[in-house]
């Protein structure tokens, strides 16, 4: 029985996260992005229910939320604060250590706010959800692979961290072409990666770095953290 409930509670949520919300920012990018205000509250929205269902027995608790809400807040104040260096920044990397230390769900919540909250100092736009979807897929993505055992070494957690800072430039990339591209050819779309090329590898090297420099005793104190407070279980 309680296999069948956490076959269904994880069919739900790769669903929600995997084919509703891209499907949400294509269709919302067609419509000449109107709506993304609306569209970035939905994708909180969406991204606390996947959160909220893994308490499955109980009701998280205050503390559980705080350590959230921390993390989110410090991956978007590591964005603000390296902003003179462009896409050289800590966000995705506390993003992934939020993802390892408490789970998909949670690493999903991280992204997602992190992205919607140091937007209020560089500004909104329809960039936003999408933003929101790569962070957010990024914390996601780290926590399955985590629970799958991919993630339990440092090689691999910095290799994923490359691999992400790419990612993420290249969804954001879908974005612009998507929405300013006209009409969509092969020679505009290889353009528009190799432009992005250099920011996109400033900002995998980037999240290396902070993960070789602060995964390890971030995870440390966030272990000690989990279980002291009997967090996220």
């Amino acid at each position: 029985m309680q296999d069948k409930r956490l076959g269904k509670y994880t069919k739900a949520v790769r669903i929600m996260l995997i084919i509703l919300l891209p499907l949400l920012l294509v269709l919302s990018t067609f419509s000449g992005d109107k709506n993304y205000g609306l569209l970035s509250v939905v994708f909180v929205i969406l991204a606390m229910v996947p959160f909220f269902l893994r308490f499955e027995k109980r009701r998280p608790e205050a503390r559980e939320l705080v350590v959230i809400a921390v993390m989110a807040a410090l991956a978007a104040l590591g964005r603000v604060a390296f902003a003179p260096i462009p896409n050289f920044k800590p966000t995705s990397a506390i993003i992934i250590i939020t993802a390892l230390a408490f789970g998909p769900e949670a690493g999903f919540l991280t992204g997602a706010i992190a992205a919607i909250a140091s937007n209020i100092f560089f500004g909104q736009g329809p960039w936003t959800p999408w933003q929101m979807f790569c962070w957010g897929m990024i914390g996601f993505v780290a926590g399955i692979l985590r629970n799958a055992g991919f993630l339990k070494g440092r090689l691999s957690v910095s290799i994923f961290g490359l691999l992400s800072g790419f990612a993420f430039g290249w969804v954001m990339n879908l974005w612009f072409i998507i929405g300013f591209i006209n009409p969509i050819t092969w020679q505009a779309i290889i353009a528009t990666y190799l432009s992005s090329f250099w920011l996109d590898f400033t900002n995998a090297v980037s999240t290396l770095i902070f993960l070789l420099v602060l995964a390890k005793p971030w995870l440390k104190k966030l272990d000690r953290i989990k279980v002291k407070f009997g967090l996220m279980e």
